[in-house]
């Protein structure tokens, strides 16, 4: 597979159909894949080829969507990374990664500066900037200067095949130290053709983007944008309001957003049902969406909703739009030619009902961490993928997520499981978000506090928050020892929140 042929084939075949939109650039497949030529062309000539690791911290834009499609053309691999980065991370993945050349907003500038000296794989003259004004600072090529005289003809075939690289993409962070993914072109093709099932994709689909195509969960709609040759519209930061407005003006078919976007659109003052009557996709992936919010889309936007569970080592499944209803909660079944299994500790499977570790294989299934044969064999093992979440399957087959296994609170020797709690604070009418995690306790050894967001105009006591909620968690146990409101949670550049640092800053203030 390689999906470098994708855009190739569109532009001949289908030139001058809206391929991709952003802020005022609208190309259609022929302009598109000459940006993408040009691109090809111009790094060709810096002596770049297949193989080449290429950093690129960049925000969402052409020159980002134009570099991905040079990656898949070229064979050269892109290492795409958070623009939340600070001077240590960066160092550290262009380092790991082995990248011999780094795209960058013009914002890093200084940052890069500071450690090009430290990072000798990166020649002087292969530093990039996209969006400085005028010329680029002395020391760095601007984007715009490199391409300038390159030709948009096709480039050379780069011979590629299917176990040949196609990204390395970074975790989050959010359980522990990065680690480099890799992705290879037979694992994106998987992604473009699976996925376009899944999501009933077609030539004629207007897909809407509004996070950060950084992140693994955005290649679950680009990859088969590309695939089917339909349109794509990306937007340069999610803003719950321009989200509604394009969905409306642009006549949007489908959408991904992660569960506090979701959140952010429902309750935004210019949320109508009718505005967003052109979407036949709502995809929820990323975190789990609760409850109250899923019974609210299927109630105001029926056969629309869809939910993704799945990890970028290369396992998910997918709860279609027509079961929504009938299996709400579950978060679906694996994608056929995928196989999952719940396993105990000792590494039985499990039969339906029972709780244990969400386990499985794919043709999405990574090759390993970059240069952590180590860590790859903890992960997968026996061709199994451990995703290090708990779940368990209906009769049926379908999966429901109870938590992850780091999230897990055990207190006085019970799993206390902080969804479980989520589920019941979201249900109050002034709160908008709800997190629950552990802290150390004398006595339980661990027990479970909450951090909440309120909706707009709320207004009532954490004290109240805190006796309302634990007046309905189901046992004795699940009762918060304690509940802060806040005004934001810290999320990554996925929109995640990150739960650490939520208990962190939490200890730090006690």
């Amino acid at each position: 597979m390689n999906i470098g042929s994708l855009i190739t084939r569109h532009a001949r075949y289908r030139p001058q159909h809206p391929a991709f939109a952003f802020e005022d650039h609208r190309l259609d497949y022929r302009a598109f894949n000459a940006e993408v030529n040009r691109l090809s062309n111009a790094l060709l000539a810096r002596g770049l080829g297949k193989g080449d690791k290429m950093f690129v911290v960049l925000s969402n834009g052409l020159e980002l969507m134009t570099l991905y499609w040079t990656a898949a053309k070229t064979g050269l691999v892109i290492v795409p990374a958070s623009t939340l980065l600070q001077a240590e991370g960066l160092k550290t993945q262009i380092a790991d990664s082995d990248s011999v050349i780094v795209f960058a907003d013009a914002s890093f500038a200084e940052i890069l500066e500071n450690i090009r000296g430290e990072l000798p794989a990166v020649a002087q003259d292969r530093y990039v900037l996209v969006g400085s004004k005028g010329s680029a600072p002395s020391g760095f090529t601007s984007f715009k200067d490199l391409v300038a005289e390159a030709s948009n003809e096709e480039p050379p075939d780069a011979g590629l095949r299917d176990d040949d690289p196609y990204n390395i993409m970074y975790s989050s962070g959010t359980t522990g130290a990065p680690k480099g993914i890799v992705h290879t072109h037979y694992v994106r093709g998987h992604y473009c053709s699976g996925f376009a099932a899944s999501f009933r994709m077609s030539p004629e689909s207007v897909v809407l983007h509004a996070g950060s195509i950084v992140f693994n969960g955005a290649m679950v709609v680009l990859m088969p944008w590309m695939y089917v040759g339909c349109s794509y519209i990306l937007l340069k930061s999610f803003d719950p309001a321009e989200v509604i407005a394009t969905i409306e003006r642009e006549r949007v078919t489908h959408m991904m957003m992660v569960p506090s976007q979701i959140v952010a659109v429902l309750n935004h003052p210019s949320f109508d049902p009718e505005r967003l009557r052109s979407l036949e996709m709502i995809l929820s992936l990323g975190a789990p969406l609760l409850m109250a919010y899923k019974e609210r889309l299927n109630a105001e936007l029926p056969g629309r909703f869809y939910e993704l569970y799945g990890l970028t080592e290369g396992f998910c499944t997918v709860l279609d739009r027509e079961d929504a209803m009938r299996k709400a909660g579950s978060v679906g079944i694996p994608l056929p030619f995928f196989e999952m299994r719940i396993l105990d500790d000792g590494g039985n499977e499990l039969p339906a009902g029972e709780i244990g570790e969400i386990c499985g294989r794919a043709p999405v299934l990574m090759p390993g961490y970059y240069k952590r044969p180590d860590l790859t064999a903890e992960t997968i093992v026996d061709g199994w993928l451990h995703s290090g979440d708990v779940g368990y399957v209906d009769e049926d087959g379908f999966l429901y997520l109870v938590d992850r296994i780091k999230d897990m609170i055990i207190s006085g020797g019970v799993n206390v499981y902080p969804k479980d709690i989520e589920e019941v604070l979201i249900r109050h009418p002034d709160v908008s978000e709800a997190a629950v995690f552990g802290v150390p306790h004398e006595k339980w050894d661990e027990t479970p506090v909450a951090a909440a967001l309120l909706a707009p105009d709320a207004d009532i006591e954490a004290a109240k928050l805190l006796a309302w909620t634990n007046e309905r968690v189901s046992a004795k146990f699940q009762r918060l020892t304690d509940l802060v409101i806040l005004e934001n949670f810290p999320r990554n550049i996925a929109g995640k929140t990150l739960k650490r640092e939520l208990r962190d800053n939490y200890l730090g203030h006690k």
